[in-house]
C-alpha cells in the first residue's frame, strides 16, 4: 500500500503539471511543471521524501531500461549513421569551440567593463 500512495503522490504532481502546461501560455513541458510542483512540495514540507522516496528511487534505478528501445532503432540505422558520423562530430566540436569562444569573450568584457566602472567609482570617491 505504501508504493501505492507514493506512486499516488508522483502521479498527482505529474497531473498538476499537464494541468498547469495547459493553462500557462509558456513553452515549458507539462513534466518540468510536475517536477518544480513536486519540489515546492519537498520543500514546503507539504510532502515528506518518506512520502515519494522508494518509488523515485525505483524510478531513477529502472530509468536507463527506458532508453534500451531507442538505443535498440539507433542499430537497425548503424550504416547511415556511420556516413554522417564524422561531418556531425566536427560541426559539434568547432560549435562548442565556437560558443566556449564566445562566452569567454562576452564574459572577459563584462569583467573588464566591471572593474572600469569600479575604478570610475573609486576615482570619484578620493
Amino acid at each position: 500500500m505504501k508504493y501505492v500512495r507514493q506512486i499516488g503522490i508522483i502521479w498527482g504532481m505529474t497531473m498538476a503539471g499537464e494541468f498547469l502546461n495547459l493553462i500557462l501560455p509558456f513553452p515549458v513541458p507539462a513534466g518540468v511543471y510536475g517536477l518544480f510542483l513536486l519540489l515546492g512540495a519537498l520543500l514546503a514540507g507539504a510532502v515528506k521524501i518518506e512520502s515519494v522516496e522508494a518509488t523515485g528511487n525505483f524510478l531513477m534505478d529502472t530509468m536507463s531500461m527506458m532508453f534500451i528501445p531507442a538505443t535498440v532503432g539507433l542499430m537497425e540505422y548503424a550504416k547511415q549513421i556511420a556516413e554522417i558520423l564524422v561531418p556531425y562530430t566536427v560541426i559539434i566540436a568547432c560549435s562548442t569551440v565556437a560558443v566556449m569562444a564566445a562566452t569567454g569573450c562576452l564574459a572577459q568584457s563584462m569583467i573588464e567593463r566591471q572593474e572600469r566602472k569600479e575604478a570610475e567609482r573609486q576615482g570619484k570617491k578620493k
